[in-house]
């Protein structure tokens, strides 16, 4: 199983109250298989623990709802707007809580190529927000230990 990940989020709190987090992992699987599992909405509840639950279409200006469980946290219901959906390489939602610049997060999935290995899929999200300082450490732990239980679900089915 190869898996890495960054030991540390790339962190900057400054007056634009940023947070950065991301994983990645390699799947020996085309990339077709996994844009089809991140894609198909309708499936998490089977299969992703981070993700428990989605529903929408995958549209770019489309709105989906997100239900989140990061570990240690309570759930959460997000409905973001889809912002990039690149077939087979990139796909970003973009949510806001409460009111725009409380805390924005932008998630994206990128599908990169590794030859005939398979490929990298990359997970992150960057959060911006004058609630971003007050959140930063738990979000780096749960947030971060939920992107990679998610990366070994969809990496154990892809490679099926």
């Amino acid at each position: 199983m190869n898996t890495s990940t960054f030991p540390q989020a790339k962190q900057t709190l400054n007056r634009r109250n940023t947070l950065e987090i991301y994983t990645d992992i390699e799947i020996s699987a085309k990339a077709e298989k996994v844009w089809k599992i991140l894609t198909n909405l309708n499936d998490y509840s089977n299969w992703n623990p981070f993700l428990v639950k989605a529903e929408g279409t995958i549209q770019k200006g489309a709105k989906i709802t997100i239900h989140v469980q990061p570990p240690g946290l309570k759930s959460m219901v997000f409905n973001p707007k889809i912002v990039k959906n690149e077939e087979n390489r990139t796909l970003a939602w973009e949510g806001k809580f409460i009111l725009p610049g409380i805390f924005d997060g932008e998630h994206t999935f990128i599908i990169e190529e590794l030859g005939s290995e398979g490929v990298r899929l990359i997970q992150k999200e960057t959060y911006v927000g004058l609630l971003i300082p007050l959140m930063a450490k738990k979000l780096n732990k749960n947030t971060r230990n939920g992107f990679e239980l998610m990366n070994q679900a969809v990496k154990k089915l892809a490679e099926l």
